[in-house]
């Protein structure tokens, strides 16, 4: 067994940090026995797992993480533990691996152990063989009276329990957003949408993956033996003393039935203005129509954009107990002290028209309405607004100039509009460069053209909002991620958002009195009246080094990339 010691240590990376006394005493007992010291907790590499089982790792507190040919790293609690010496070396004479052992506290070998349970490849093999073994299992679902159990003496052992548990902790762990399962031939993938993007995860045996989503279901109260129509629950769950909620959509395919589950962490429902991404004009206007005592303030961009985050972050500021805030989900995604907060229930005839209806009997003096879906509805905010109450929305559509002519397109008289409009934006989210692995890229000079002729339309003074110098030595910069273990090589962390905010001022109210709600006219006064689009919002967050302009340019669907290509493109 190889215990070099000083050199080793450098070339590992350990940190030597050292002031926690017991880590302290473990470090000096370490360098007496001539073994490294590992003091944080390292990548575990699956393939070193196996070296070790996890019985003998629980039972002598070591495990191997890291295996690099015929050398192997271990990490041990107890150096001082001889029967477990002479365990290492008869593995490694007889395995003929070179064993490098490192000293390590209890914390991080606990994170260490808990990686066996995390080993999906193995928790599948156990699934398959548990399947065939106690079940006959004919894409029929698992016994209910087995799955159903939350709590008792093995359901947690169970392997698709455990395999669900494996799944939904990558995905927290991965500050995933979504989850799918779904069929794909004769497999189940599994999927992660991180920052916006859909990755693979894993793929598992179709039977297997027909008892995960059957668990699935069980959890979310759904009914598992129907699978011909769409259902829709959910559940919630304990991760490291954080409550987490699941939305969960079962949808018939035509390999059988596919699952998504969005999560919803309730420890990230606040959310402030600064990290919204809101910046110059857009954060203005936002900021001083929020507290108008009347008038609606609408949200555009598709779904997953952000829009009810945002809006929450809205209700936050206004929250305090001299006002009465009703809203009206669909679904209700976070529960915030406070705030009155009612869920649509169409199957019982609970929709969103019928909800603001009773909402006007209740005295509010702010209103959410979750997502104008139909003219009722659009009427009723309408009349909400024109009668003294400050209304928050969503709609759907693709620019937040597109929202009035919608409207009107749904019946509702464009002076009525004029009247009770007070603001229209629209959002988009772009991915953050991982800040770990930022560096400067090259831009063709095609490209820095087109990026200084769509600044070039805006205002300067509009420009220096944003602090940003655009006539700076060595001309403009842009940047990117190169990819990093931080970011999982993709080269981004974490999101942000993209903004354009059109004000209803008096000159605006008469052109949809008069115009109908053209879109041209509107937007014709749009340009003139100095909007930053949010194409314009998206570059300057570039050049801020908050996102590349790949990402700008995926989101906003702009030709940026005329005259090349950026190198950042790692999708």
């Amino acid at each position: 067994m190889a215990l070099d010691t000083k050199e080793d240590d450098k070339k590992s990376g350990v940190a030597s940090d050292i002031q926690d006394p017991v880590v302290e005493e473990l470090h000096k007992q370490a360098e007496r026995l001539g073994m490294l010291y590992l003091d944080k907790f390292p990548k575990v590499k699956k393939d070193a797992l196996g070296v070790i089982s996890e019985e003998l790792a629980k039972k002598y507190k070591m495990a191997a993480f890291e295996k690099n040919g015929n050398s192997v790293k271990i990490c041990m609690v107890d150096p001082g533990n001889f029967e477990a010496l002479n365990i290492l070396r008869f593995i490694s004479e007889n395995s003929g691996v070179e064993l490098e052992i490192y000293v390590t506290a209890e914390k991080f070998f606990a994170e260490i152990l808990r990686q066996y349970g995390a080993n999906a490849e193995k928790v599948i093999a156990d699934a398959v063989k548990s399947l065939k073994e106690d079940r006959d299992f004919e894409g029929n679902v698992v016994d209910s009276k087995d799955l159903a159990k939350t709590e008792g003496e093995n359901i947690q052992d169970a392997p698709v329990t455990k395999l669900l548990s494996v799944i939904i902790k990558h995905a927290i762990e991965g500050k995933a957003s979504d989850i799918h399962i779904e069929p794909v031939d004769k497999e189940y993938r599994v999927r992660f949408r991180v920052d916006g993007v859909l990755h693979s995860s894993l793929v598992a045996p179709k039977e297997v993956g027909r008892a995960v989503v059957s668990r699935i279901k069980i959890l979310s109260n759904l009914k598992i033996d129907e699978k011909r129509k769409p259902q829709d629950g959910r559940f919630k769950i304990m991760e490291d003393g954080k409550s987490v909620d699941f939305r969960v959509s079962t949808f018939p395919v035509v390999d059988g039935e596919k699952v998504v589950m969005r999560l919803l962490d309730k420890n990230d429902k606040e959310v402030g203005i600064e990290s919204l991404g809101l910046i110059g004009k857009s954060r203005e206007i936002l900021e001083r129509n929020i507290m108008s005592p009347y008038g609606i303030i609408l949200l555009t961009g598709p779904t997953g954009s952000g829009k009810s985050t945002t809006l929450y972050s809205f209700l936050q500021i206004l929250n305090g107990e001299d006002r009465n805030i009703v809203t009206l989900e669909d679904p209700v995604e976070y529960s915030i002290e406070g705030i009155n907060q009612s869920q649509v229930k169409p199957e019982i005839g609970y929709t969103f028209a019928n909800g603001l209806r009773s909402i006007l009997r209740q005295d509010p003096n702010v209103i959410m309405v979750g997502e104008i879906r139909d003219g009722e509805t659009a009427e009723l905010t309408i009349h909400a607004a024109l009668t003294g109450h400050l209304v928050f929305s969503t709609l759907h559509t693709n620019s937040s100039i597109g929202a009035i002519p919608r409207l009107v397109d749904m019946g509702i008289e464009a002076f009525l509009l004029s009247s009770s409009l007070q603001v229209v934006a629209a959002q988009r989210l772009v991915r953050r460069i991982c800040e770990k692995c930022k560096e400067e890229m090259h831009i063709p000079a095609a490209m820095i053209h087109n990026v200084k002729e769509e600044l070039g339309k805006m205002d300067v003074r509009e420009i220096k909002k944003y602090k940003v110098d655009m006539g700076r030595e060595g001309g403009l910069k842009f940047y990117h991620g190169k990819g990093c273990d931080a970011c999982a090589e993709t080269g981004y962390k974490g999101r942000v958002a993209i903004y354009e905010a059109l004000e209803v001022d008096d000159e605006l109210k008469e052109i949809i009195s008069d115009k109908e709600g053209n879109e041209t006219h509107i937007e014709e006064y749009a340009l003139k009246s100095g909007m930053v689009t949010i194409r314009q919002d998206g570059i300057l967050k570039a050049l801020l080094g908050m996102t590349t302009l790949s990402e700008v340019e995926r989101v906003t669907k702009g030709s940026l990339s005329v005259g090349g290509d950026t190198d950042d493109d790692k999708g």
